[in-house]
C-alpha cells in the first residue's frame, strides 16, 4: 500500500517534474494529517478508492463505456454516512492543493520563459512587440489608451462555493509553495556553482512545516457553510480580492505599460467594477440599505489602505530642510498641517503626510463612521473629494522631483498616487440592475396614484413610447407626498434615492451604470429614464432649450436570441426618442450596451449564442456610427460581456476572447464580468491575479490597434449562419421539444441539491418549480459540469457540421465546404476561439461517469433515450472538432491543460462516484444531515477541480 494519499505514476518530462514533486508533496503532507486526524483505517479506505479510481480509469476510455459492477462502487454502497464525509473531504482537498500546484507550476514556467526574454501569450511585453511589427507607434498606443476604458466586472451569484476562510488558507499555501521554489531554484544554482548552502535542508524542514500546519487548518475548518450567504457576506468576498490583489497589482499594471512605452504618465483607463450590493435582478436581498453599506465598505478598504500607506510614507520621507531643498507649494502644506512638533520641525515632508493622514481620517469618518488606527492629535477638515488628495500628493511629488528627490516616488508615492486615481474614494464603480418588468411594476403604480394612467401594463408600445418621453418633458414629480405606496415599489425607488445620494457623497464613479435584465422594447429604456428622473439622476426636460444630463448611464442587457436579435433596432429606436441623443452627448458621450451569453445559450445554444453575439455586436457598432453621423458628435459604444465561468456561459481564457471579438468592436472599449470561482482562480494569487490583468489590456489593446486589413469573407460567415441554424435546431430538439427532457436535468444533475446549498444570497430559480424556462442560466451550467456532461459548452455543433456537409450537392462540394470549415478554424479569430473551448469543455466531460449520473433518473427510459441521444451528439462534435483542426486528441494546442487533466482527472473520480451514490441514498428517503453535507462537499471539490463551471 502507498505510503502517500496520492503518487502519480509513468515517467514525466523534466518540466513537469517540478509540478509533480509538489503534487506528491502536498499529497503526502495531506495524507499524514488524515492518518493523524481520522485514523489509519480512514487514511487506508481512501487510498483503496483511489487505487480503485485509478483502475476504472485506466479500463475505461470515458466515452461512454460502463464502470466496472464491482470493486469501486461496492466499496462506495458500503460505506456509512460518516465514511462518505471523510471520504469526500479527502477527495475535495486534494482537488484544491492540485489547484495551488498547477498555479505555482503555471507561474514557474511563465518566469522560465520570460528569462530567456521569451514573451509569454497574453504578456503586455508581448503584445506592445506584436504592435510595433504592425507598424503601430508607442505615440499611437499611448493615444488609444488616453481614450480606453478597460474594466473588469465582479459578480456575486449561486456557484460561489468557496469559503472565505478555505481561501485565507489556500492563500498562504500559495505562499509557502512560493518559498519552496525559491529555495529550490537557488539550490539548483549554488550546486551548479559548487557551493551548497547547508542551510538548506534545514530551511526545506521548516517550510514543510509550515506547509503540514497550514493544511492542518484546512482539514479542521468546514468546507461549506451552514447557513446562506447574505450580501453584506458576499460583500466582504469581493473586497478580499482587493486587498490580495487589486490595490497592490493595478498600479503596477500601469507601471509596465509606462515602461515599455516610455510614457511619464498614462491616464487610468483601467477601473474595477462590481455588481454585489447593487444587483437586485432576482434578489429580494438587495436593498437601499446594502447598496449604501456596500459603498461604505468599499470606501473604508481603500481609505484605510490610503491610511497605511501615507503612514508609510512619513516613515521613509525623512528629509531635513536642512539636507534638502524644498517647493513653496510644500512649505505652505507644512505650515498648514497643524503638526507642530519640535521632533519634526525641520522634516516639512513628515509634517505634510501628518496633516494629510488627519484628512484622511476625517475623511474615514465622515464616509463610513470609522475610526483611523492610529490616533490623530491635530483635527483637520476631511477632503471633499479625490482630488484634494491628489492634490497633495502631487504637490509633494513636484516638490521632490525639483529637489532631487525623484528617485523616492517609485517604491511607494507614485504607486500610491495611481491608486487615488484608480480608486478614489469608492474603491470600485458599483453597477445597479434590475429586471425589465419590476420597472414596469413601479411606473405602474406610480402612474395609478397620480391619476395619468389607470393601467400601464395595458399600452401598446407606442403609447407607452408616447407617455414615458411626456413624462421626461415635464418638471413636476410623479411621487404624491404622503402616499402609502407599495413596500416593492417604495423599495424600488428608495434605491434610485439612495443612488442619488451615493453619487453625492463617494463621487461621479461611485456608480456609473444601470443595467436592464430582459431589455426588448424602447419603453423599457425610457422607463428607468423616468425613474432616475423621479429621483434627481435626470436634470432637465429633453425637450428643452438646455436639454437633459443623466448621471448614471442607461445600459440594456440584451438576452435571449431574439432580443440579441432586436438589439440594433431598440436602440435605434431609443436614439430616434426626441433629445435622447442630445441627452446622452451631453452625459459624457459613452453609452454601454450588455450582452448576455448565459441566457443566450441556454436559450439557443453554444453555437448560435455565440453567433448571434457576433452578429449583434457588428450591427450595433454599425448603428452607432450611424447614429454618431446623424447627431453631430461620436459617443463611444462600449461592449459589456455578460461572460461566466463555464464556457456555456462565455467562460473560456478572457485573451482569446477578446481578441475573437468582431473587428472594429472593441475599439479600447470593454467591460466583462468575473463570476463563481472563476474569481478565486484568477485573482486570489497576486503574481496570477497581475498577469490576469495584463491580459485584458494586452488583448484590448491588440484588438484596437492591429491593422485589420481583410474583412471577414462573406463565405465565414455565411458558413456560420448555416451552422448556427441547424445548431439550434438540434440543441432545442433536445432541450426544448423531447418530452420529459426537464425530469431528466432535474434527476441527472445534482441540480436540485445545488439549490439547497449556502453558496449565494440569490435564488437559483426565478420562480419555484421545475421548469427549464425560470431556471437560472447559472445553475443550469453548473448543474451539466457536476454530472461531468458539459453540454451547455458544446451540444448542437456536431449536428451543425454534418448537416452543412450533408447539405453540399455533390462529393466535391462536400469537399470543398470541408476545406472552407478547416480554414475557417485556421483563420478566423472567432471560429478558432469557438472551437477551442468547446475543445476544453469535451475533453473536461466524462460520458462514463455522466452514465452513472443517469441511472438516477427515475424513468429508466427516459434517462437511456437522452443519454443516447447526448451520447450520440457528442461523438458527432469530437469527429467534427477533429475534422475541422486536424487534431484526434483533444486538447492538442492546450498542453497546459491537458496536462491538468492527465494529473489530476483519476482523482475526482471518486467525487463522482461518491456524489452518485450518495445522491441516491438522499432521494430514496435517507436523509441523515451528514448525506446532506457530503454530498455538498463532493459538489465544493468537482467546482473546484473543473476551475470554471460556474
Amino acid at each position: 500500500m502507498s505510503d502517500t494519499f496520492l503518487s502519480t505514476g509513468g515517467a514525466a518530462a523534466d518540466k513537469e517534474q517540478p509540478l509533480l514533486d509538489d503534487i506528491r508533496l502536498l499529497g503526502r503532507i495531506l495524507g499524514d494529517v488524515i492518518r493523524e486526524q481520522e485514523g489509519v483505517a480512514a487514511f487506508e479506505l481512501i487510498e483503496r478508492i483511489r487505487q480503485l479510481a485509478v483502475a476504472d480509469r485506466k479500463a475505461g476510455d470515458g466515452q461512454g463505456q460502463p464502470l466496472s459492477q464491482g470493486g469501486l462502487q461496492d466499496l462506495l454502497h458500503g460505506l456509512t454516512s460518516q465514511e462518505t464525509v471523510t471520504v469526500a473531504r479527502a477527495f475535495t482537498y486534494f482537488s484544491h492543493l492540485a489547484n495551488l500546484a498547477e498555479d505555482r507550476h503555471f507561474l514557474r514556467r511563465r518566469d522560465i520563459h520570460e528569462r530567456r526574454g521569451e514573451h509569454s501569450r497574453g504578456s503586455i511585453t508581448g503584445a506592445l512587440a506584436e504592435l510595433e511589427r504592425a507598424g503601430v507607434s508607442k505615440a499611437q498606443i499611448a493615444d488609444s489608451l488616453a481614450h480606453a476604458y478597460v474594466s473588469p466586472v465582479l459578480t456575486a451569484h449561486p456557484t460561489e462555493v468557496q469559503r472565505k476562510s478555505i481561501l485565507d488558507a489556500e492563500k498562504n499555501i500559495a505562499q509557502l509553495l512560493s518559498v519552496r521554489s525559491q529555495l529550490q531554484e537557488a539550490a539548483a544554482k549554488d550546486l551548479v556553482l559548487g557551493t551548497p548552502d547547508a542551510r538548506l535542508p534545514a530551511r526545506l524542514q521548516s517550510n514543510e512545516a509550515a506547509l503540514r500546519a497550514r493544511v492542518t487548518q484546512l482539514w479542521q475548518t468546514r468546507l461549506i457553510r451552514y447557513s446562506r450567504l447574505t450580501v453584506a457576506d458576499e460583500i466582504e468576498n469581493a473586497l478580499s480580492y482587493y486587498e490580495a490583489t487589486f490595490l497592490q497589482e493595478i498600479p503596477k499594471l500601469y507601471e509596465t505599460l509606462e515602461q515599455e512605452l516610455g510614457a511619464a504618465h498614462l491616464p487610468s483607463f483601467f477601473r474595477m467594477g462590481q455588481w454585489i450590493g447593487g444587483d437586485r435582478d432576482g434578489n429580494p436581498n438587495v436593498s437601499a440599505h446594502t447598496l449604501l453599506h456596500a459603498l461604505q465598505r468599499q470606501s473604508e478598504v481603500a481609505l484605510r489602505h490610503y491610511l497605511q500607506e501615507v503612514h508609510a510614507l512619513g516613515a521613509e520621507l525623512s528629509m531635513s530642510e536642512r539636507r534638502a531643498g524644498m517647493s513653496e507649494a510644500l512649505q505652505a502644506l507644512a505650515q498648514a498641517s497643524g503638526d507642530d512638533s519640535d521632533h519634526r520641525a525641520d522634516e516639512p515632508y513628515r509634517r505634510v503626510l501628518t496633516g494629510v493622514y488627519a484628512r484622511l481620517s476625517a475623511t474615514l469618518h465622515n464616509l463610513t463612521g470609522g475610526q483611523a488606527p492610529l490616533a490623530v492629535r491635530h483635527a483637520m477638515p476631511a477632503y471633499q473629494d479625490a482630488k484634494e488628495l491628489l492634490a497633495d500628493l502631487q504637490t509633494i511629488t513636484t516638490s521632490l522631483c525639483e529637489h532631487h528627490g525623484a528617485p523616492l516616488l517609485p517604491a511607494r508615492l507614485k504607486p500610491l498616487v495611481r491608486k487615488v486615481e484608480v480608486f478614489g474614494f469608492h474603491l470600485t464603480t458599483l453597477d445597479l440592475r434590475q429586471s425589465s418588468d419590476q420597472h414596469e411594476l413601479v411606473l405602474g403604480e406610480l402612474l395609478q396614484v397620480a391619476q395619468i394612467t389607470p393601467d400601464y401594463s395595458a399600452l401598446d408600445e407606442d403609447a407607452r413610447v408616447a407617455l414615458l418621453l411626456q413624462l421626461l418633458n415635464e418638471v413636476r414629480p410623479l411621487r404624491v407626498p404622503h402616499y402609502n405606496y407599495s413596500s416593492w415599489t417604495s423599495g424600488e425607488m428608495a434605491i434610485f434615492d439612495m443612488a442619488r445620494q451615493v453619487l453625492e457623497r463617494y463621487g461621479p464613479d461611485a456608480i456609473r451604470h444601470y443595467i436592464i435584465s430582459h431589455t426588448e422594447t424602447v419603453s423599457d429604456l425610457l422607463e428607468v429614464l423616468v425613474l432616475m428622473k423621479e429621483a434627481g439622476l435626470v436634470q432637465g426636460t429633453l425637450g428643452s432649450a438646455e436639454g437633459a444630463r443623466a448621471s448614471i448611464i442607461v445600459v440594456p442587457l440584451f438576452e435571449t436570441i431574439a432580443d440579441l436579435q432586436h438589439a440594433p433596432g431598440i436602440m435605434r429606436g431609443y436614439y430616434a426618442c426626441e433629445g435622447v441623443a442630445r441627452m446622452i452627448l451631453q452625459s459624457g458621450a459613452e453609452q454601454d450596451i450588455m450582452l448576455g451569453y448565459s441566457d443566450s445559450n441556454k436559450d439557443g445554444g453554444i453555437l448560435t449564442s455565440n453567433w448571434e453575439l457576433y452578429v449583434a455586436e457588428t450591427a450595433l457598432v454599425q448603428c452607432f456610427n450611424a447614429i454618431g453621423q446623424e447627431y453631430g458628435g461620436e459617443i463611444r459604444l462600449r461592449m459589456f460581456h455578460g461572460r461566466g465561468g463555464a464556457v456555456g456561459r462565455g467562460g473560456g481564457p478572457s485573451y482569446d476572447a477578446i481578441l475573437a471579438q468582431p473587428p472594429g468592436t472593441v475599439r479600447g472599449q470593454i467591460r466583462l464580468t468575473e463570476q463563481g470561482e472563476v474569481i478565486a482562480s484568477k485573482y486570489a494569487n497576486p503574481e496570477i491575479g497581475r498577469r490576469n490583468l495584463q491580459t485584458l489590456v494586452a488583448a484590448t489593446l491588440k484588438a484596437t490597434l492591429l491593422p485589420h486589413t481583410n474583412a471577414v469573407p462573406e463565405a465565414y460567415l455565411e458558413a456560420a449562419k448555416a451552422l448556427s441554424e441547424a445548431s439550434m435546431r438540434a440543441y432545442r430538439a433536445l432541450v426544448f421539444e423531447t418530452p420529459n427532457f426537464a425530469s431528466y436535468f432535474f434527476n441527472a444533475t445534482p441540480v436540485r441539491e445545488i439549490a439547497e446549498l449556502n453558496i449565494g444570497s440569490r435564488p437559483a430559480s426565478r420562480k419555484p418549480g421545475q421548469k427549464l424556462e425560470d431556471l437560472r442560466a447559472i445553475p443550469w451550467g453548473f448543474g451539466w459540469g457536476q454530472s461531468r456532461l458539459t453540454l451547455p459548452g458544446w451540444y448542437g455543433f456536431g449536428s451543425a457540421v454534418q448537416s452543412f456537409l450533408d447539405s453540399a450537392g455533390s462529393d466535391s462540394d462536400k469537399a470543398a465546404r470541408l476545406q472552407l470549415l478547416q480554414e475557417m478554424a485556421s483563420q478566423w479569430p472567432f471560429f478558432q476561439t469557438l472551437l477551442s473551448n468547446m475543445d476544453m469543455v469535451i475533453a473536461k466531460s466524462d460520458l462514463a461517469l455522466a452514465k452513472r449520473y443517469c441511472a438516477l433518473v427515475p424513468d429508466a427510459e427516459l434517462g437511456q433515450q437522452v443519454f443516447e441521444a447526448i451520447s450520440h451528439e457528442w461523438h458527432s462534435t469530437a469527429q467534427a472538432l477533429a475534422q475541422l483542426t486536424g487534431n484526434e486528441d483533444r486538447l492538442a494546442a492546450n498542453p497546459g491543460l491537458a496536462r491538468s487533466i492527465r494529473h489530476r482527472f483519476p482523482y475526482i473520480d471518486p467525487l463522482h462516484h461518491i456524489q452518485v451514490e450518495l445522491l441516491a441514498r438522499w432521494r430514496a428517503g435517507e436523509h441523515d444531515e451528514r448525506v446532506q453535507t457530503a454530498i455538498h462537499i463532493t459538489i465544493n471539490g468537482i467546482a473546484a477541480a473543473l476551475r470554471n463551471t460556474g
